[in-house]
């Protein structure tokens, strides 16, 4: 069973996701919280495996409360799902860097959000390719910064980690870059796990920011270094 909290000032909301997500049956909602502050209380009291985050809530906000949750080593399992309009909050770059492991728009289809809780309780991929994507049209859009000395940490990469990585950052699924690489998937995830550790990465939302903050691509316009080909395009590798 995967324990959830919900986090959502609007009560008819909480209701609303509680009984969409009870009726799953492999879904149990333990606790609801009004606002930020009481949902970290209610993380470390409950133990859930996955919070359900409103950004925008009076007092302690989503995102202060995701940086509280990710902060806290009691709390290292537990992951926390954004809810907000990814086009017009400008706070999702900042609730991924904070430790939020995805996002969703209050109107995502039933069925996507209970596999989006599913597949962050797991600890799998924890946004989908649609879903870096357009993470990666918010980091084009923002200004061109010098690369941090962060760069840095790129060096404990091998070549092929940071072919992965780019690849990752280009918004492609564990699939798609086994097929570029002429991998196995479970072998691209294996790279994937191994990049999040030396990196100190969370999870594939981190990844993606820091592929850019770091320079392996670069942010405007979205264009890698060394572009990675997308598969299907003519370019893919024979394996």
């Amino acid at each position: 069973m995967i324990r959830i909290l919900l986090a959502d000032d609007q009560a008819l909301i909480r209701a609303g996701f509680r009984v969409l997500l009870e009726a799953a049956g492999d879904l149990e909602v333990v606790a609801d919280a009004v606002d930020g502050q009481q949902a970290v209380e209610l993380a470390r009291r409950e133990r859930a495996d996955v919070v359900l985050m409103d950004i925008r809530m009076p007092g302690v906000d989503g995102l202060e409360a995701t940086r509280r949750i990710a902060a806290d080593e009691d709390l290292a399992g537990v992951k926390v799902i954004i809810l907000t309009t990814f086009e017009s909050d400008e706070y999702v770059f900042q609730a991924i860097r904070a430790g939020a492991s995805g996002f969703l728009v209050k109107d995502t289809e039933p069925a996507e959000l209970l596999q989006a809780v599913r597949v962050v309780a797991r600890g799998d991929a924890l946004l989908s390719p649609s879903v870096t994507r357009r993470l990666i049209t918010d980091l084009a859009s923002r200004p061109a910064a010098p690369v941090p000395a962060g760069g840095q940490a790129l060096s404990a990469l091998t070549d092929r980690e940071r072919e992965v990585l780019a690849l990752v950052a280009g918004g492609l699924s564990n699939e798609e870059i086994a097929g570029h690489l002429c991998l196995s998937p479970l072998t691209v995830k294996t790279h994937v796990s191994r990049i999040m550790t030396k990196l100190s990465a969370r999870d594939r939302a981190q990844l993606v920011v820091l592929a850019y903050e770091t320079g392996l691509v670069l942010a405007r316009g979205a264009t890698p270094r060394n572009p990675p080909r997308r598969p299907g395009s003519g370019t893919r590798r024979r394996c």
